[in-house]
């Protein structure tokens, strides 16, 4: 996965507590709090090189004394994490998200100050492993075999400066770029690693691949026109059969990413017979369940993707380029559009109620 991390596993304890004043009742400050602070422009790269130790510890309570009967609480750690994380416990335990700047999670509580319950003795604060898991946010997931051209798609749309090359796996990584359009509007597009055959089973980039693509808001699939073969030894795939196993693989892996919009665009349009192929592709995907009895079982997904758009496209020409980058722009917005009604739908049935 190259220099690109996903996933740190880090130790945090919360601040001892201080003494307790027996003599006058006084009682110790609580320890201090662990806390991972949601950030922009952080990656777990850069906290594992700051912090090598990967050891999180908040300050310990000060004691309680005859000028300051009630210790003061010891100070806080806040770490500053990427925005799209999970915090997990060593038994897969999810302790919370963080998805917005600012966002914050506590990951290890301070001990208690000595007072008379605790006979004036400190606790000691919660200590733990945790692992910081990462999910790209991006509002489109590029979803397709090795060289299906994603890498010189998202360069073509974006100012995203992909590796590209002629062999199988381009992509070792996740690349994020950001379509930006005439009146400013932003979409961010992530690129992310080629499936292969059995990728819910964690063949390939497996799991590393496909949980990035939860985060996304949109799918695009992007597929080429005269089909694909990973190896010799692997069996060729038409464009056909190549939309039915990416739809398989995300299925398997989480049945929701099925029902996520998507958008499918056709690459490599710029080849002999192209025309030929999407003509026959766009029957098949008119009813695809006609065509079900001439492949193998195993293919097959339960839920057949419904596409908003189908977009024929040529990155080596730039051929589809700007319409695609039209439809992906009005998908984004209707969506957006739709989240806001139901928004407000729900606002009304509160107001509603209330009365």
């Amino acid at each position: 996965y190259s220099n690109f991390i996903d996933n740190l596993r880090v130790y945090v304890r919360g601040g001892t507590g201080g003494m307790g004043y027996p003599n006058l009742g006084g009682e110790g400050g609580r320890g201090g709090d662990v806390w991972f602070v949601a950030r922009e422009r952080t990656t777990l790269k850069s906290i594992r090189e700051k912090y090598p130790q990967k050891r999180f510890v908040a300050g310990a309570g000060a004691n309680s004394s005859v000028k300051a009967l009630k210790g003061e609480k010891g100070k806080d750690c806040e770490v500053h994490v990427p925005l799209g994380i999970s915090v997990i416990d060593d038994d897969g335990k999810q302790i919370g998200e963080l998805n917005a700047a600012g966002e914050r999670v506590l990951a290890a509580r301070g001990g208690l100050g000595g007072s008379l319950a605790t006979n004036f003795l400190p606790c000691k604060g919660q200590r733990r492993t945790v692992h910081l898991d990462l999910k790209l946010i991006a509002d489109i997931g590029l979803v397709g075999f090795p060289n299906a051209g994603k890498s010189s798609l998202l360069s073509k749309i974006s100012h995203a400066k992909p590796e590209i090359a002629n062999y199988a796996f381009t992509t070792i990584q996740p690349e994020l770029g950001k379509i930006v359009y005439a009146d400013y509007k932003q979409i961010s597009v992530a690129d992310l690693p080629g499936l292969i055959e059995g990728a819910h089973a964690n063949k390939g980039m497996g799991h590393k691949f496909l949980k990035h693509v939860e985060r996304t808001k949109q799918l695009l699939l992007v597929v080429d026109i005269s089909g694909f073969q990973l190896s010799m030894k692997t069996q060729f795939r038409t464009a056909f059969e190549t939309i039915l196993l990416l739809t398989k693989e995300l299925e398997l892996y989480k049945e929701e990413l099925v029902t996520k919009p998507a958008l499918l665009a056709i690459n490599k349009m710029d080849l002999p017979c192209a025309k030929d192929n999407l003509d026959e592709l766009m029957t098949q995907l008119q009813n695809p369940q006609d065509f079900f009895h001439l492949l193998e079982q195993e293919i097959i997904p339960e839920n057949t993707l419904e596409f908003r758009e189908v977009i024929p496209i040529s990155t080596f020409t730039g051929e589809g380029i700007e319409e695609l980058k039209t439809c992906l722009r009005k998908s984004i917005d209707e969506q957006a559009e739709q989240v806001n009604e139901e928004y407000r739908k729900k606002k009304l049935l509160v107001l509603r109620t209330s009365k």
